[in-house]
Order: structure tokens, then C-alpha cells, then sequence
């Protein structure tokens, strides 16, 4: 029997193309950071090195601390004083972002089947957002945040995937057994590795990511009409 049913978000319960999604995030966000006098080369050349960063995260601090940090040193001690208009941001014109993102009915299907099933779920998506990014991806998705228990964002964790101490975070945020939660997820590297801890995992096809060309026959995995089945035959 599973207790939780864990997922991934980009690519996973919304769909996306990660280079379609990036050109269109940043085109926003320096068109909101040009305004108050920022390079748009200079901010985007910041948001990768901050990225980098958290990705390597040790844990002493959260990833929002790593990013900000970073950021500060990136484009000055000025930033700060801005940083009102970066969750302004987050809050409205990320939104645009939407449009290059489609929505696949199923998501939202799956979670209404699980919750109707009497199991948890979560997003366990990569935390290097900030919670109002993560919010809003998620209604993208045509998912209701009060459906889930819990997700993850830059300001809650201290490290990221593929790093396993972040599923261990998860885990106990769920306060069950890791035999107990699956984790669902679309990229071979950072989610599969879920199964490390003892957890089920689900390797959802439909936006695959598989950059070192992985045997993928290994794990369970299909659409999300073979996940409900799977879920299905976990219950």
C-alpha cells in the first residue's frame, strides 16, 4: 500500500519545453528588470550563476539565502532594494509565461483520482523557485494547491535534485515510510533517483528527459493513463 503519491512539475504534471519555457521566462523577466536599469544580459548572466549555485547547495542555508547571495554579488548590494520587484514579478507578468506552457487534462484527472482514492500527494519539483513561481506553475497545470499537501520552493529547502538529501527532506515532510510514497516524475537523473531511499518511482514519458541516455525499460513508466493503472495496483 502507498500513502503518497509524489510529483515532479515541469515536464511532468505541466508540460513544457525546458528551452521553449526559458526563453520565454527571461524574456519577461528583463523586460520587468530593464525597467528599473538592469542589463538584461547582467540579470540573466546572474539568474544562471545563482542556479548553479543552489544546485550545489551544502545545506547550511536555504536556497533562497544561496540564490540571493549569489544574486547580490552578481549585480551589486542595489539588488536588495529590489527585491520587492522581483515578487511583484512572480506574482504577475511570470504569469505570462503560461502561454508556451499547453495543458494536459490528465494531470489534473490523476490528482482527483488520488485524492478521491484517500492517498496524499505532493510536488516535489526542483526548489529553485520561489513559492509564488511554484503556485503559479501549478494552477498552469489546471491543479488547485489545496489539493496538495505540500510542495517544495526555494525558501523551504537546502538542497536540490538529483542530491538525495532532498528526497530525504521529502520524505519526512511526509512523515511516511519511504515504501510508502512514489515519487513521479519525467527525468531520469532527478526524480528516478527517488528510488535510492526505498521509494517507488514512475517514469512519465510524455515530456521525457534522459540526457545520459539511460536504460529506462528499468523502471515503471508510460502516460498518464499507465500511471492511474499503476497507482491503481498500488492501492
Amino acid at each position: 500500500m502507498i500513502k503518497y503519491v509524489l510529483f515532479d512539475l515541469d515536464g511532468t504534471l505541466l508540460p513544457m519545453d525546458q528551452d521553449i519555457f526559458v526563453k520565454a521566462y527571461f524574456g519577461e523577466l528583463t523586460k520587468k528588470t530593464s525597467a528599473a536599469g538592469y542589463k538584461p544580459e547582467a540579470v540573466i548572466k546572474a539568474v544562471w550563476s545563482g542556479m548553479k549555485k543552489m544546485l550545489g547547495n551544502n545545506g547550511s542555508k536555504t536556497n533562497e539565502d544561496v540564490f540571493w547571495e549569489c544574486f547580490r554579488h552578481e549585480l551589486g548590494d542595489e539588488i536588495m532594494e529590489h527585491r520587492q520587484l522581483f515578487d511583484d514579478f512572480y506574482k504577475n507578468e511570470f504569469n505570462n509565461v503560461s502561454s508556451v506552457c499547453p495543458v494536459n487534462p490528465k494531470a489534473k484527472e490523476t490528482i482527483s483520482m488520488i485524492k478521491s482514492s484517500g492517498l496524499k500527494t505532493a510536488v516535489a519539483t526542483l526548489p529553485v523557485f520561489p513559492a509564488a513561481a511554484i503556485e503559479a506553475r501549478i494552477n498552469w497545470a489546471g491543479i488547485d494547491t489545496n489539493d496538495l499537501e505540500f510542495y517544495t520552493s526555494y525558501e523551504t529547502c537546502r538542497f536540490t535534485k538529483p542530491n538525495i538529501k532532498y528526497y530525504e527532506n521529502v520524505l519526512a515532510k511526509t512523515g511516511a515510510r519511504a515504501e510508502e510514497c512514489l515519487m513521479v516524475g519525467n527525468n531520469v537523473d532527478e526524480d528516478m533517483i527517488a528510488s535510492e531511499l526505498g521509494m517507488k518511482v514512475f517514469l512519465l514519458t510524455d515530456c521525457l528527459i534522459n540526457d545520459h541516455d539511460k536504460d529506462i525499460s528499468v523502471y515503471n513508466c508510460g502516460s498518464f493513463n499507465e500511471l492511474q493503472e499503476y497507482i491503481k495496483s498500488l492501492m
